[in-house]
């Protein structure tokens, strides 16, 4: 029971890699706060949680919406008192679509869910995490996309680098000295989630470029939740500011 009395908040946990998240967290003894746009999703990974005797709670919630990413936050410390795990997992995918065909709707659209949402629920949890004597941790799931060019149009690269960033600055500032505060990030390749549904008319050209760097192997949602119960636990107490690949030796080629 690695997480035994923490408490933790996963967005996107309605499916793929959040819910594994979810799911795997509440086994290792979390009280989880499950967050998704979409309520049944939400209802059935709390009722799976429960059922296998975990504790769980759900919420309704837009990451692209502040006050609705604020009251998601409030919502861990109410319910169980503190806020020990937060992990930015809710995130679309584009059509791979290049900078000159970017309009500026779909930039907004993945910079709000993709950046704008994490950097909300980030500051959200530090101001409770920097008061708690035991800190808090943050796990934000990035992307190959996010170390790398031609994994993902535009806007979804230039959002994952962000992200990246993010993550390191969180680290360096809120860390040991500052809070106690670990911030890591995971950087995924290709997942088997229903995230790939969301890629409807990949661009060409955009496409053309990820042909060049091949296709990378599909993960099972779980492998990468035990990424995730890895930062999340004090198994990785030394680990802050990183990025941890689990894209199945894709980029190492």
């Amino acid at each position: 029971m690695k997480l035994q009395g923490k408490v933790a908040v996963v967005t996107g946990a309605g499916s793929g890699m959040g819910k594994a998240i979810a799911i795997l967290y509440a086994q290792e003894g979390a009280k989880v706060v499950v967050a998704d746009i979409n309520p049944s999703a939400v209802n059935d990974v709390v009722a799976e949680i429960k059922n296998a005797g975990g504790e769980g709670t759900g919420v309704i919630v837009n990451v692209a919406k502040r006050a609705e990413v604020e009251s998601m936050i409030e919502t861990a410390v109410t319910s169980y008192g503190s806020l020990d795990i937060l992990v930015n997992n809710a995130g679309i995918m584009d059509n791979f679509t290049p900078v000159g065909d970017v309009t500026d709707e779909h930039w907004d659209r993945l910079q709000d869910i993709n950046l704008k949402g994490p950097f909300m629920a980030c500051r959200a949890a530090i101001n409770i995490m920097k008061d708690q004597p035991h800190g808090g941790v943050i796990i934000n799931n990035a992307s190959v996309g996010g170390l790398f060019g031609a994994r993902g149009g535009a806007a979804y690269v230039a959002a994952k680098h962000g992200l990246v960033g993010l993550t390191k600055n969180i680290a360096s500032t809120y860390g040991r000295e500052g809070g106690n505060i670990r911030c890591n990030a995971i950087a995924p390749g290709g997942v088997k989630t229903n995230i790939q549904s969301s890629i409807t008319a990949p661009h060409p050209l955009g496409m053309a470029a990820i042909g060049d760097v091949g296709q990378g192997p599909l993960a099972d949602p779980m492998e990468i939740a035990r990424v995730a119960l890895f930062l999340g636990s004090d198994d990785s107490s030394f680990i802050n500011g990183d990025v941890v690949k689990a894209d199945g030796g894709w980029t190492a080629r």
